[in-house]
C-alpha cells in the first residue's frame, strides 16, 4: 500500500493498481489521517475539520466514509477480520502505514536527514522530485488542509534551498544557476533564494551578474516591503564588492524575538492610518492584508509573525468591517502559528493568538470558529501575563473583550475587562488602549443604564482623543449622546422624540464617512426603531431605510406596522437565532415584541429564556449607541404571552 498527498490525494495497492478512494469527503478523511502521522484523530476533531458547520448526522456520515475507505484500501479483508490500515483507536481513527509508504512522510524524514548529513543530498533531490503540486491539492475548503499546505510548502522551499546550499558547498554547482534563477523569480521575497543565486553566479565566474542579483533583491525588498536586506545578503554583497570569496552560510534557524526589521514596513504605516478613520482606515486595512501576503511570500516566519502581530489597533465592535479580509488575516495568523509550532517564541505566538481573537468578530462565526477564537483569547491572555508585557496584555484583553458575547447579560464581565485595559494603559502610557478602555466601560455602563457613569467615560475618551489625534472617538461618543437624548425623551419633561431623532440623524451623518461599515450598516434604522418602541409607536416603514444585518429581526415589526400580519408571522418564524454580538439583546427583544403581538407563545418563551440573564440591562445599549429600553419590559411581555392559555 502506498499513499501520496504531495499533489492530489491518491493511493496504490502493492501491485501498483490505483485505489478507488471515492468522493471528496472520503479523500479528505484519508488526507486528514495522513496529516496526523499515525496518531489517533478523534471523531469530534474529524467532524470539526470536515465541516465548518457540522450537520446533525455528521458522525454517521463520517462512519460511512471510513467504512468505504476500509473497503477500498483492503478489498480482500474478510468481513469479520479487523482492519489493519485504517483502524479504530479509542474515540477516533488512525492510519497504520510505514512512513516510507507515504510520500509526505518520506519527504519530511529525508529533509530531516539532510539537515544533519549533507550526504543525503541525492535522496533529498529525489524526495523533491516526488512533489506533483501543492500538498492535499483538492482539499480546498478546510482550514486544517490550508495550514498543512502552508507548513509543507515552507518545508519544500527550505529543502530546495538546503539542497542548493549543500551542492554549492561541495563544488557541484552545475545547473544551479538556472534552477535558482527560476526559484528566486517564483519566490522573490525569500532572501535565501537571492543569496544562493548570487553565490551560484559567482561560482560560475559571473561576478557582475551576482552583484546585479543582490541589487535587484535589495530594490525589491526596500521598494515592495519597506525592508532592508538581512545580514546574510549584506555580508555577501560586501564580500563580492571586496573581491573575496562569498562566505559559507549555515542554514538559518528561527532568529527569535530580538530580530530587527527595516523601519519602513507597510504594516507600521497601516497601523498609523487606521487611527485616522475614513478612507485612511479603509486603506490601512487593505494595506495590512497586502503586507501580510507579501510577508508570507518571503517564507520568513519571523517576518510574517512580526507583520501580523504589529497591527495592534484597538477594536471595539463585534461585527467586522470586511468579514472576508478578517477571515484572511485569521487564516494567515493560524498558518504562522502552525509554522512556529508550540515551542516557537512566546511573544510572537501570543500576538498571533491575540490577532486571531480580535479579528474573529463574534457576529457571523460558526460554532467551531467561535470556540477557536475564545481559546485563542484565553491563551493570548495567559501568555501575556506570564511574559509581563503590558502592551501585549492590553492587546490580548482586547481579544478577550471581543469574545465576551457568548450570551445576553454579560455587561458586567466586559466592564471588568475594560477596567483592566484602562488601568494597564494608564500605568504604562498606552494611549490608544486607554481610549479603548474608556469606550468599553462606556458601553458597559450604557448597557446597565448608568448614563452618568457612561457620560463620564465619554468625556474622558474625548479628552484622550484630542490628545492622541483619534478623530473616530467623537463619532462614537456622538452616538452615545444621541442615545442619552433618546432615553431622556421617554422621561417626564424630557426632550421631544423629534429632537432625539435629529440627534441620531446627526450621528448617522458623522458615521457614514468614518470607514466603519460593520458598525454603520443598519444602525440608524435600528436606532429609530428603538426610539419608536420607547414611545410605544409602530416601527418605521420608510422603504429607503436599509436595515442591513438587523433586517430578519426588525422585519416582523415593520410588516405589523403595515398591517401585514400573516407576512409578519412568516418572517418571525423564519428569523434565525440572533448572532452573538453587541446587538443580541436588542434582536431578542425585537423577537419577543413581535411574538407577543402575534401571539406566538413558543417564540415568546424562547426569547424570554434567552434574555433571562439580561433583565437588568437595556436592550441595544451594549454598544453605547442606541436603546430599545429596559430588557425587563420585554421579558415581562414575553412571560405574559408564553404563559397565556
Amino acid at each position: 500500500m502506498r499513499i501520496d498527498v504531495l499533489g492530489t490525494v491518491r493511493a496504490f495497492h502493492d501491485d501498483g493498481g490505483a485505489v478507488a478512494l471515492g468522493g471528496p469527503r472520503h479523500r479528505e478523511v484519508l488526507a486528514r489521517l495522513v496529516a496526523a502521522e499515525g496518531r489517533m484523530v478523534t471523531t469530534d476533531t474529524l467532524v470539526d475539520d470536515l465541516w465548518a458547520d457540522p450537520p446533525a448526522r455528521a458522525v454517521g456520515a463520517l462512519r460511512t466514509f471510513v467504512a468505504a475507505l476500509r473497503r477500498a484500501l483492503e478489498p480482500g479483508r474478510p468481513p469479520r477480520e479487523p482492519p489493519r490500515v485504517l483502524v479504530t483507536e479509542g474515540p477516533g481513527y488512525a492510519l497504520r502505514l510505514l512512513r516510507e509508504d507515504v510520500d509526505v512522510h518520506r519527504f519530511q524524514d529525508t529533509l530531516a536527514r539532510a539537515r544533519r548529513d549533507p550526504a543525503a543530498v541525492t535522496a533529498l533531490g529525489t524526495a523533491l522530485a516526488a512533489w506533483r503540486g501543492p500538498a492535499y491539492a483538492e482539499v480546498t475548503g478546510s482550514t486544517w488542509a490550508q495550514r498543512e499546505r502552508t507548513r509543507l510548502e515552507e518545508s519544500r522551499l527550505e529543502a530546495v534551498e538546503l539542497r542548493a546550499r549543500i551542492l554549492l558547498d561541495s563544488g557541484a554547482e552545475a545547473g544551479l544557476v538556472a534552477e535558482l534563477g527560476a526559484h528566486a523569480a517564483e519566490h522573490p521575497w525569500r532572501e535565501p533564494a537571492w543569496e544562493l543565486l548570487a553565490r551560484a553566479l559567482y561560482r560560475a565566474g559571473r561576478q557582475a551578474d551576482a552583484l546585479a542579483t543582490l541589487r535587484r533583491a535589495r530594490a525589491l525588498l526596500v521598494g515592495q516591503l519597506g525592508l532592508d536586506p538581512g545580514p546574510g545578503l549584506r555580508r555577501l554583497e560586501t564580500a563580492l564588492l571586496n573581491g573575496s570569496a562569498p562566505p559559507v552560510e549555515a542554514p538559518g534557524a528561527w532568529p527569535g524575538a530580538a530580530v530587527r526589521f527595516g523601519p519602513r514596513t507597510t504594516v507600521d504605516l497601516a497601523r498609523t492610518l487606521a487611527l485616522a478613520g475614513g478612507d485612511a482606515l479603509v486603506r490601512s486595512q487593505r494595506d495590512r492584508l497586502a503586507a501580510i501576503r507579501a510577508a508570507e511570500r518571503t517564507g520568513d516566519l519571523s517576518l510574517t509573525a512580526r507583520i501580523i502581530g504589529a497591527y495592534d489597533v484597538p477594536a471595539l465592535w463585534s461585527r467586522a468591517d470586511d468579514p472576508e479580509r478578517s477571515r484572511a488575516v485569521v487564516a494567515a495568523a493560524e498558518r504562522t502559528l502552525t509554522g512556529l509550532g508550540p515551542d516557537g517564541p512566546a511573544g510572537p505566538r501570543a500576538r498571533l493568538l491575540a490577532t486571531v481573537a480580535v479579528e474573529s468578530r463574534s457576529a457571523g462565526l460558526s460554532g467551531t470558529e467561535r470556540k477557536r477564537a475564545r481559546q485563542a483569547a484565553r491563551q493570548a491572555e495567559a501568555m501575556a501575563r506570564e511574559l509581563a508585557d503590558p502592551a501585549l496584555l492590553a492587546f490580548a484583553l482586547n481579544g478577550v473583550f471581543l469574545q465576551s458575547f457568548d450570551r445576553p447579560g454579560l455587561a458586567a464581565a466586559r466592564d471588568r475587562t475594560g477596567a483592566e485595559i484602562l488601568g494597564l494603559a494608564t500605568r504604562h502610557e498606552l494611549p490608544r488602549f486607554a481610549v479603548l478602555g474608556r469606550l468599553v466601560r462606556l458601553q458597559s455602563a450604557s448597557a446597565v443604564g448608568d448614563l452618568d457613569a457612561a457620560a463620564a467615560h465619554a468625556d474622558a475618551a474625548d479628552r484622550l482623543a484630542a490628545a492622541t489625534e483619534a478623530p473616530l472617538v467623537p463619532v462614537l461618543t456622538g452616538w452615545f449622546r444621541a442615545r442619552v437624548t433618546a432615553a431622556r425623551s421617554a422621561e417626564p419633561g424630557g426632550p421631544a422624540p423629534a429632537t432625539a431623532a435629529a440627534h441620531y440623524r446627526a450621528a448617522e451623518d458623522a458615521l457614514r464617512t468614518a470607514g466603519m461599515p460593520g458598525l454603520h450598516h443598519g444602525l440608524f434604522p435600528l436606532a429609530l426603531l428603538g426610539l419608536r418602541l420607547l414611545h410605544d409607536r409602530p416601527a418605521p416603514t420608510d422603504p429607503r431605510l436599509d436595515w442591513g444585518p438587523y433586517r430578519p429581526w426588525a422585519r416582523p415589526l415593520v410588516l405589523l406596522a403595515q398591517d401585514r400580519g400573516e407576512e409578519a408571522r412568516t418572517a418571525l418564524t423564519a428569523a434565525p437565532a440572533p448572532p452573538r454580538d453587541h446587538m443580541q439583546e436588542a434582536m431578542w427583544c425585537l423577537t419577543a415584541r413581535a411574538a407577543v403581538c402575534l401571539g406566538e407563545r413558543g417564540i415568546a418563551a424562547r426569547a424570554r429564556d434567552a434574555l433571562r440573564d439580561a433583565r437588568a440591562e437595556h436592550a441595544g445599549a451594549a454598544g453605547g449607541m442606541l436603546t430599545l429600553g429596559p430588557v425587563a419590559r420585554y421579558v415581562a411581555e414575553a412571560e405574559g404571552c408564553a404563559g397565556a392559555g
